[in-house]
């Protein structure tokens, strides 16, 4: 029967074959040592506690030498187990060093009890007792395992330092002209309700207090949307209304759509295409707290499709009217 007497499979723990290069030892070591570190899960004894075993299966794997010897110990274990087998290891000979035992990369499995007195006395990993002051002393995953430095996990984990940070955030004309409550979704995934000004324009920074790293700020950097029918220049705002033939010749009230709703203006007779009119104080809110004007262009539009009666009537049109645009072209 065999006893498993605390055996830890190392290339388990790391997720490697046993034929495992160094390389991929070493890639496995430090993805799951970043998974773990205490320093990302504050409080959590479990990755804790597998944060020590990906450490102690990492010195063990990387050394040559101290990889053999486990593998040897390995297939002791699997051969002949541990039952029965309380004695403690031998003592060790005046002058000997810890790795004489091993005669090279040989090791005499049968010599320890279990598997923590394999590590402890042969191998030389797990914990440490400082004997100057009593602490258990951990390696730090980051650094190399031979450097032999003190790891403490600090009860309360120093908080990152202040840091500003920026965003960018794009809004429609529309939302940008009124202002008004913006629910935001940052990269960090954190969920923000701002309260944007009216009148944002391209470029401008709104700051959100203790919304950035540490207790720093956020600055969303605004960008407008180009718009299907209004263009800002500066504080005024221009768009293009269509008219038909008619209402050019005949001029009289026509609709124009605003920022604010559409309005009523009125075309005077004969109105040319690309000819300009004034809306005034319905442009773009400045600093000042005035406003710009809408600046209206006129386009003058035919019909592709039209009706045998509409036809029938610009037939007679045709007939009868005395504007003769082509005259200077043929004097």
């Amino acid at each position: 029967m065999q006893n498993l007497q605390n055996f830890r499979d190392y290339y388990e723990i790391l997720g490697v074959p046993k034929d495992a290069s160094n390389e991929e030892i070493k890639k496995n070591y430090r993805r799951l040592a970043r998974q773990y570190h205490p320093d990302l899960n504050p409080g959590n004894k479990a990755a804790e506690e597998k944060f020590k075993d990906v450490n102690e299966a990492y010195e063990v794997l990387s050394d040559t030498a101290k990889r053999a010897q486990y593998d040897q110990f390995s297939r002791y274990w699997k051969q002949k187990g541990f039952a029965g087998n309380k004695q403690p290891p031998k003592a060790k000979a005046w002058g000997e060093k810890p790795g004489d035992r091993t005669n090279g990369n040989q090791v005499d499995p049968s010599q320890f009890a279990n598997f923590e007195d394999f590590i402890n006395q042969v191998v030389g990993v797990g914990s440490r007792q400082d004997t100057r002051n009593g602490n258990t002393a951990k390696t730090d995953p980051f650094r190399s395992p031979n450097s032999k430095v003190q790891y403490t996990v600090p009860k309360n984990p120093p908080k990152p330092a202040r840091r500003d940070i920026e965003a960018r955030l794009t809004l429609p004309l529309e939302k940008a002209y009124q202002g008004g409550n913006e629910r935001i979704r940052l990269e960090d995934g954190r969920s923000l309700e701002v309260t944007m000004p009216p009148a944002m324009v391209t470029g401008q920074s709104i700051r959100l207090k203790n919304q950035g790293i540490g207790g720093g700020d956020l600055y969303l950097k605004i960008t407008v949307e180009p718009h299907p029918l209004f263009k800002l220049e500066g504080a005024n705002i221009s768009c293009q209304v269509p008219v038909t033939p008619s209402e050019a010749v005949l001029g009289g009230s026509v609709e124009a759509p605003t920022l604010d709703g559409p309005v009523k203006m009125t075309i005077p007779p004969g109105v040319r295409s690309g000819q300009r009119f004034r809306l005034a104080n319905k442009g773009y809110p400045t600093d000042n707290g005035k406003r710009g004007d809408q600046l209206v262009e006129i386009q003058i539009v035919t019909p592709k499709n039209i009706s045998p009666e509409e036809k029938e009537l610009y037939e007679k049109i045709r007939q009868i009217e005395t504007f003769k645009p082509r005259t200077d072209l043929i004097s």
